[in-house]
C-alpha cells in the first residue's frame, strides 16, 4: 500500500542564482538530514526570563516530547531511513538513508548542481513533503541542500593608511577592557570552513607576549583542514581554504590575546542551513558564556527556506535562554549587503534579535587626534587596490523589532515593517586592523568578522567579574535598559560613534547614518569596557 505524503509548509527554495542542474543524485548514495520537530512556544524576545536555564530545564519546559520523537523514527524507519540522534532539548532528529529512501520520504527531487561560485553541490528547488501521520510534528528538514548559506569576506583589507595594526595590549587600552584574562570561561567560535593552525596561534601569542589558550576544536560535521592537506588541493581549491583559514586564525587569536586564560572552543560544521543548525545545536548543549559568529548571508535572500531561517532562530532563542550571548558580526558589505536589488538589507543570522549584532569602526587621522568612525571604504564595488567594506547595518525586514529596543530609527526601504534594528554595538573592522599572524608572517586583518570575536572576548572578561547572580545571561536586551543614571545601559556602557554612513554604491546608493546616542550603523557605540562593568 503506497503512503500519504503531505506537503511541508515554509520549505520551498528558489533555484540558486547561477547554478544550473547538471544531473540526478546517486540513488545509493547516503544522505543525512536534520529534522526540526515541534515544541511548546518559546518565549519571544520581548519576553525573555531574567535569569539563564540549564539544558536540562530548557529540555523540561520547552524541548520536543518523547511521543513526538517516538512517532517519527517509527514511521520514518518505515522508509528504510536510520534514526542517528535524537535530542529533544533542541527539537533536532538527525536522520540517514539512500537518496531513494530520502526521496521516499520527503520527495525532494535532489539533483546535481553546478555553479561559478560553489562548483558541483547537491541541491533541490521547491518544497518538501512528510509522511500525512507526521504533519505538524516535523516542522523542517534540513541537508538536502548544499548550497552555501555561510559567508565571510576574505579579500585582504589592507589600504593605504598610516597607523600600525592594534596589537593585543592596544585593543585592551583603546576599549578599556576591565581587569582579568578570561579565567574560568569558555568562549565559542563558530566555523564553516578552513584549517586551524596551531603553530600560527602558538606564534601569535610569542610575538605578543601572552600564554597559549587552551583550544579544542569540535568537529560538528566538518574536520578542518590542516595546511598540509590544503597544500595537496587544486590551486583553486587551495587559494579558497587558506582564505577561509586566515580568517578562522584572526578569530581565534583576537581572542586569544584579550582572553589567554579562557577556554576557547571552535565548532567546525558545513556552510549549508543544516550546518547552522547542528552547530547551534552543540552550542546550546555546551553552553559558552558567548560564541563569536563572523559568518552569515543576508536574511532575505533566496536561498534561505522559511523553516530553517525560523530553526536557526529558534536556536539563536535558545541560546539565549541558557545565558549564551551570540555575538555575530553585521555584514562587511553597508547598507546593500551585497545584494544588487536597490533595496537597502542586513545580514542573518545578525538580525536575529535573539543575538548581539555587531558593527564595525575604523580610525583615522594621527596621534594624538585619532578619530573613531564608522568603517566605511567603498563598499559595493571593488576599487584598484582590492579593499572595500562598509560596516552592516539597519532595519530588518524578517523580524519584529522586540519591545526592549526602544529606538527611533525607520528604514529607508518603503514600508511601514518595524523591524528589528542593527547592530545593537560595534568595535574596530578597518583600518588600521588587528595585527594577526599567519603561515608563520605578519597579516593585518579586520572586518566585522574580526568586531564580533572581540566583542566575545569582552563579554567573557566581564562574566568573570560579575557576582554569580549576574552571570552567564543574555545581555543585548539590557543595553536598551535604562539604569540609576537615567541612561541605558548602552549609552553608559559605550563610547559613542558619531561620524561616518555605510552606503553601498551603486546599490542602493543611499545608508544610515551615525548620529548621537543609539543609530543603525554603529549602535550603541564602541565599548568602554570597565563602566560597562560597572554598569552590568
Amino acid at each position: 500500500m503506497k503512503q500519504k505524503l503531505v506537503s511541508l509548509p515554509g520549505s520551498r527554495r528558489a533555484a540558486k542564482s547561477g547554478a544550473k542542474r547538471i544531473g540526478d543524485v546517486d540513488p545509493r548514495s547516503s544522505i543525512e538530514v536534520t529534522l526540526d520537530l515541534r515544541g511548546p512556544a518559546l518565549p519571544d524576545a520581548s519576553n525573555l526570563p531574567r535569569l539563564a536555564l540549564s539544558y536540562n530545564e530548557l529540555t523540561k519546559e520547552f524541548g520536543a516530547s518523547e511521543a513526538d520523537a517516538q512517532k517519527v523514527a517509527k514511521v520514518l524507519k518505515g522508509y528504510g531511513l536510520k534514526i542517528k540522534e535524537i535530542s529533544l532539548g533542541t527539537r533536532s532528529m538527525r536522520v540517514s538513508g539512500t537518496a531513494t529512501a530520502m526521496e521516499k520520504a520527503f520527495k525532494p527531487n535532489l539533483g546535481i548542481y553546478m555553479s561559478r561560485q560553489q562548483g558541483e553541490f547537491r541541491g533541490r528547488e521547491g518544497g518538501l513533503a512528510v509522511p500525512q501521520e507526521l504533519k505538524g510534528i516535523i516542522r523542517g528538514v534540513n541537508g538536502f541542500d548544499q548550497r552555501r548559506v555561510a559567508h565571510r569576506k576574505t579579500n585582504n583589507h589592507a589600504g593605504s593608511h598610516t597607523l600600525a595594526p592594534l596589537a593585543p595590549s592596544d585593543l585592551l587600552q583603546r576599549y578599556n577592557f576591565p581587569s582579568g584574562d578570561g579565567a574560568g570561561q569558555t568562549i565559542g567560535i563558530a566555523e564553516f570552513g578552513g584549517g586551524y593552525f596551531a603553530d600560527d596561534l602558538k606564534a601569535y601569542c610569542q610575538k605578543h607576549g601572552s600564554p597559549v589558550p587552551s583550544v579544542k576544536v569540535v568537529s560538528v560535521n566538518l574536520k578542518p583542514l590542516t595546511l598540509k592537506q590544503i597544500e595537496n588541493l587544486p590551486p583553486t581549491d587551495q587559494n579558497d581554504e587558506l582564505g577561509a583559514a586566515s580568517e578562522v586564525m584572526m578569530d581565534v587569536q583576537i581572542i586569544a590575546g584579550l582572553c589567554p586564560k579562557a577556554k576557547i572552543v571552535m565548532y567546525f560544521a558545513t556552510f549549508d542551513q543544516k550546518g547552522w543548525i547542528d552547530l547551534l545545536d552543540k552550542v546550546i548543549k555546551t553552553k559558552p558564556v558567548a560564541l563569536s559568529v563572523s559568518w552569515g548571508a543576508p536574511e532575505d535572500s533566496p536561498d534561505w527556506s522559511q523553516n530553517a531561517r525560523d530553526a536557526i532562530n529558534q536556536r539563536l532563542n535558545m541560546a539565549a535562554l541558557v545565558g549564551v550571548t551570540c555575538c555575530i558580526s553585521s555584514g562587511d558589505d553597508g547598507s546593500g549587503d551585497e545584494l544588487t536589488d536597490g533595496k537597502a538589507h542586513v545580514d542573518f543570522p545578525g538580525s536575529s534579535p535573539f543575538v548581539l549584532s555587531v558593527g564595525g569602526t575604523m580610525l583615522s587621522g594621527q596621534a594624538p587626534n585619532i578619530v573613531e568612525q564608522v568603517w566605511w571604504q567603498s563598499p559595493g564595488r571593488r576599487i584598484g587596490n582590492g579593499h572595500s567594506g562598509a560596516g552592516g547595518g539597519g532595519v530588518s525586514v524578517c523580524f519584529q523589532r522586540p519591545t526592549w529596543q526602544s529606538v527611533s530609527v525607520k528604514s529607508i526601504n518603503s514600508g511601514n515593517f518595524d523591524g528589528r534594528v542593527v547592530p545593537d554595538v560595534a568595535a574596530l573592522a578597518g583600518p588600521p586592523l588587528y595585527d594577526l599572524t599567519f603561515l608563520g608572517g605578519d597579516s593585518p586583518n579586520g572586518g566585522t568578522s574580526a568586531s564580533a570575536p572581540l566583542w566575545a572576548a569582552l563579554i567573557a572578561r566581564i562574566n568573570a567579574l560579575l557576582p554569580a547572580n549576574k552571570q552567564q545571561r543574555f545581555l543585548t536586551p539590557l543595553l536598551y535598559q535604562p539604569n540609576s543614571n537615567g541612561k541605558t545601559v548602552g549609552e553608559s556602557g559605550c563610547q559613542d560613534i558619531q561620524k561616518g554612513q555605510n552606503a553601498s554604491h551603486p546599490q542602493p546608493g543611499v545608508g544610515y547614518k551615525a548620529a548621537k546616542g543609539y543609530d543603525a550603523v554603529t549602535g550603541w557605540g564602541v565599548s568602554d569596557g570597565t563602566v560597562f562593568l560597572v554598569v552590568l
